[in-house]
């Protein structure tokens, strides 16, 4: 049995984590229930907004990134330096939704705009947005980009 969707498998390795196709479907669930390195957050953060260096605190607090940092200079890859599940969730749903935006668009630059523009069909919200909001927002935000991949979407 292979992984749900291909935009999990993207994801997995936007994340930086090891793939070995096929996925079992629980690979990125068991990776985020572990804790997702902090290295995961960092590479989500530069691909998504590379020019905006405060953007991994929309999906940790400064703080709690600043504690999971010092973790990890002072002890080394320990729990206290991984993402929490919660954490991990947010990080793990915007790759998935960031590499299918990828695969639709063809570029970063394009993924990007189509991210950080309002669209009509969120009520003019941004589709960054609306994936961090919550869960709720993934499949919003898939459904465009599948109905955009197959030339159906307003």
């Amino acid at each position: 049995m292979v992984a749900d969707t291909l935009s999990e498998v993207l994801g997995s390795e936007v994340l930086g984590l090891r793939t070995k196709e096929p996925l079992p479907p629980t690979f990125l669930m068991t990776e985020v229930e572990k804790g997702l390195p902090l290295a995961a957050l960092d590479r989500l953060a530069k691909a998504v907004a590379p020019d905006d260096a405060g953007f991994a605190f929309r999906l940790v607090s400064r703080a709690t990134l600043a504690r999971r940092r010092k973790a990890l200079a002072t002890a080394g890859h320990t729990a206290a330096s991984r993402l929490s599940a919660e954490e991990g969730a947010r990080v793990a749903r915007l790759a998935a939704v960031w590499a299918f935006a990828r695969e639709v668009w063809g570029s970063d630059e394009e993924a990007r705009s189509f991210l950080f523009h309002p669209h009509p069909l969120l009520d003019g919200r941004r589709p960054v947005d609306v994936v961090l909001a919550n869960e709720f927002g993934r499949p919003l935000v898939e459904g465009i980009l599948g109905r955009l991949q197959y030339g159906s979407a307003v």
